[in-house]
């Protein structure tokens, strides 16, 4: 497997277009693509310098011819998470026609889109990598052969970041919404900005019910890390045999 760090203008991107002219930056979650449509849907975390920005930024995606779908799902602050779907670009177009797919997140800022992008065979990469230049301008920054054993080792730490987002997942949203507001009201600093009394006139309940919360919240989230950390130890360990 040869994978490839790109750093790709598209110039029919209408997120690159909203970076162009806003200072906003989005990154994926994930994505769908619908080979009969040929579209992709995609859900992103948008951010801005300021909640000025942020809404700016948004506006103009909303405004491009290019987005056939947008739902906007959340926003709080500079940062929003929205659902969208869009035509297949140019790049996107020839990445898949030679058999070429996405290895990690799309992160999309000040005008320009790092993909990570895999190939199975050599031939195939150079090949897109020409068929590319006709209509972008793009930016090999890293390139990568990937063996079995270092393709094992890759697909573990995958595996364990995958077991980390399942942990935020498996949250509720109350219990989601009570840790983003402890963690950002710096209940979990030392020494404390925010006590158990703040946080439950926050939510509207009693300390022993914001308590229990944040408890369960911790406890979810904690054992997935110890899951995490139990496959990055194996990966070392083969590492080291």
């Amino acid at each position: 497997m040869l994978e490839l760090t790109l750093d790709v203008e598209q110039y029919d991107c209408p997120y690159i277009a909203a970076t162009d002219d806003h200072r906003v930056a989005f990154s994926t979650l994930n994505w769908e693509f619908d080979r009969t449509a040929a579209e992709l849907e995609t859900r992103m975390v948008v951010e801005g310098a300021d909640r000025t920005s942020l809404d700016a930024g948004l506006r103009t995606l909303r405004a491009r011819d290019e987005i056939l779908d947008y739902e906007l799902v959340a926003k709080r602050d500079g940062v929003a998470r929205i659902r969208s779907t869009i035509p297949t670009t140019d790049a996107m177009g020839v990445i898949r026609d030679h058999e070429g797919y996405i290895t990690g997140p799309f992160q999309i800022e000040s005008g320009s889109e790092r993909w990570q992008v895999g190939f199975d065979a050599e031939g195939a990469a150079e090949g897109a990598l020409a068929a590319l230049e006709k209509n972008n301008e793009f930016t090999v920054e890293t390139r990568e052969q990937l063996e079995l054993p270092a393709m094992s080792s890759y697909v573990r730490t995958v595996g364990a970041a995958m077991t980390l987002v399942d942990g935020c997942r498996d949250l509720s949203a109350t219990e989601r919404r009570t840790l983003e507001a402890a963690v950002d009201g710096g209940y979990f600093e030392r020494p404390r900005d925010a006590d158990l009394g703040a946080l439950a006139d926050e939510f509207g309940v009693s300390k022993p019910a914001v308590s229990n919360t944040l408890r369960r919240g911790q406890e979810r989230v904690l054992s997935r890390v110890v899951d995490a950390l139990d496959d990055l130890n194996a990966t070392e360990v083969r590492r080291s045999d």
